[in-house]
């Protein structure tokens, strides 16, 4: 009997230590990891978790369980339902999407093991305007800072004036995050396996074969906001990719994107000089915090997508 309560015991604390997402694996050296769970691109935040250490086979989906009710379906490998929000399945148009620093995941929550640093999103939304927006803003200053899965990727800031206030502002946010910036002029050679953020106007900022998509659809872009021919008007969008507000070139944007596997290029641009300066200024982790991307106007920065239109 005493052996059988021994074994009952030692069987209970194992499924708590399951399920307070710490796993079993030894504590790794370094930060915590964060869990944020968001809706409607990031607008609504729903919970916000830390967690001051991680293991070695900490999971995404055993970190999630640990703080939320958690519905699953496809073998455990697909989230449909957290704290009683479920996706509508194959025929609908809102789901469940989840983000490690900054980037859509590759594969299911299950198997995507978590590293020092790592802020995650869940995010529930309307994905009929684009179902791949690969990578966001919100976690900054994630992915500079840690990188990805462990990995910090050298950080490289292009400015189209390499000594104007806006260039030395985004500088000096990186630093004070503890990321180590090099700069250079934009367009510089060698894109892969380096986070570029690119600060210019759009007109220099266009220039850039991989910013261009900035001038499509959200469906090509992954980005909630777009250029119009002239690159002084930006055309600010809701969540099925109609324009809900048109704003001048006074009005800067900051947008994630990701050309390829191998690239990754953040752009801090307006249609003129103070548009640059306004998208230089909201370029800041309190400003960012969850946002898929971010427009900085006069009346000061908004989220992206914004309402959808009546």
């Amino acid at each position: 009997m005493r052996r059988f309560v021994a074994l009952w015991v030692a069987v209970a604390l194992l499924v708590a230590g399951a399920g307070c997402g710490l796993g079993s694996g030894s504590e790794q050296a370094g930060d915590g990891v964060a869990l944020r769970v968001t809706r409607d691109f990031g607008q609504r935040l729903l919970s916000s978790e830390r967690r001051e250490r991680v293991r070695e086979d900490q999971t995404v989906m055993r970190l999630l369980r640990s703080t939320s009710d958690v519905e699953t379906r496809y073998g455990g490998n697909f989230v449909q339902e957290i704290d009683g929000i479920a996706g509508d399945g194959a025929g609908g148009t809102e789901d469940w999407f989840y983000y490690v620093n900054g980037l859509l995941a590759d594969r299911g929550a299950a198997e995507y093991e978590l590293s020092p640093g790592d802020v995650v999103q869940w995010d529930y939304r309307y994905w009929r305007g684009a179902m791949d927006v690969r990578t966001i803003v919100g976690a900054f200053p994630e992915p500079f800072l840690h990188g990805l899965e462990g990995k910090r990727l050298p950080t490289r800031v292009e400015c189209e004036d390499t000594e104007s206030d806006p260039c030395e502002s985004v500088k000096q946010t990186l630093r004070d995050a503890g990321v180590p910036a090099t700069g250079a002029a934009r367009g510089a050679a060698g894109t892969q396996n380096v986070a570029r953020v690119v600060v210019g106007r759009w007109e220099s900022t266009r220039e850039l074969v991989s910013a261009q998509v900035l001038e499509d659809d959200p469906g090509a872009s992954g980005v909630f906001a777009r250029y119009e021919a002239t690159g002084q008007e930006l055309e600010l969008l809701d969540e099925r990719g109609d324009v809900a507000r048109t704003a001048g070139p006074e009005t800067g944007l900051i947008a994630a994107l990701r050309p390829t596997d191998e690239e990754l290029l953040w752009v801090v641009t307006g249609g003129d000089d103070e548009g640059l300066r306004r998208a230089a200024e909201a370029f800041d982790a309190a400003t960012l915090r969850d946002a898929f991307a971010v427009a900085a106007g006069p009346d000061g920065a908004e989220h992206l997508p914004l309402a959808k239109t009546p």
